[in-house]
């Protein structure tokens, strides 16, 4: 498989799987109800299962990473956003601050548009001058983090054992942010040694605006049937 039929599969999720985005149904979710006092190992796990299988996510990481070729710089972005998301994931659990899921989600899908235009240019043709990258990765991470917990919130937690449970979520969600990044640097990499890489960057870019407009549409359309 040629390294940018990788990215076309990853798209196609956007737009198949849309519904999965922080979604935590089914099993999971009657787990999480029944479950009482600490359960590290399993919290653990669904929270790497989320940010595996969180599109969104990977696309706003993917958009973010596009032409970042520093390991260092790398770790920076990472590094802000897992704070951002970190924060508003226990905050939103832990205090019961709460925003509309559906809103919040569109805004998660306008952070995957704002980058991608970001990677060609389109945002500082906009506004006259560059945004401070670190500041909009952290910006959209703290959203990214609601996205989670707007979710988490419809489920009926036990308060024993909260607070260490949904610590050992978080941790969850950045190991499974670190496997997702271990994919998506090394298709990056492959794909930058090919001379391809020129030609096609601004029509990957493109497919990734795409998606998060499908991403943020979808999300509108679930929040105006709702009202």
């Amino acid at each position: 498989m040629k390294v940018p039929a990788l990215f076309m599969l990853l798209f196609s999720f956007a737009f198949v799987g849309p519904a999965w985005a922080h979604g935590v149904a089914g099993g999971d979710a009657a787990f999480l109800e029944a479950s009482r006092g600490v359960d590290i190992g399993p919290y653990l796990y669904l929270g790497a299962k989320h940010m595996f299988t969180g599109y969104d996510h990977l696309l706003f990481l993917l958009g973010v990473l596009f032409y970042v070729f520093r390991m260092k710089d790398v770790v920076i972005y990472i590094t802000l956003f897992s704070l951002g998301h970190s924060a508003t994931l226990l905050l939103g659990v832990l205090t019961g601050l709460h925003l509309d899921a559906y809103l919040v989600d569109a805004v998660i899908g306008l952070s995957v548009v704002y980058k991608a235009l970001d990677n060609l240019g389109g945002v500082q043709k906009l506004l006259g001058f560059a945004p401070n990258q670190r500041a909009i990765v952290l910006a959209f991470g703290l959203v990214h983090g609601f996205g989670l917990a707007t979710k988490l919130q419809d489920i009926n937690l036990s308060p024993d054992g909260l607070i260490a449970n949904m610590v050992a979520f978080n941790v969850g969600v950045e190991l499974g942010q670190l496997s997702a990044l271990a994919f998506i640097l090394t298709a990056l990499a492959l794909w930058r040694a090919q001379p391809s890489f020129s030609r096609q960057a601004a029509f990957i870019n493109v497919l990734i605006m795409a998606a998060g407009f499908a991403l943020t549409a979808i999300q509108l359309i679930g929040f105006w049937r709702q009202v």
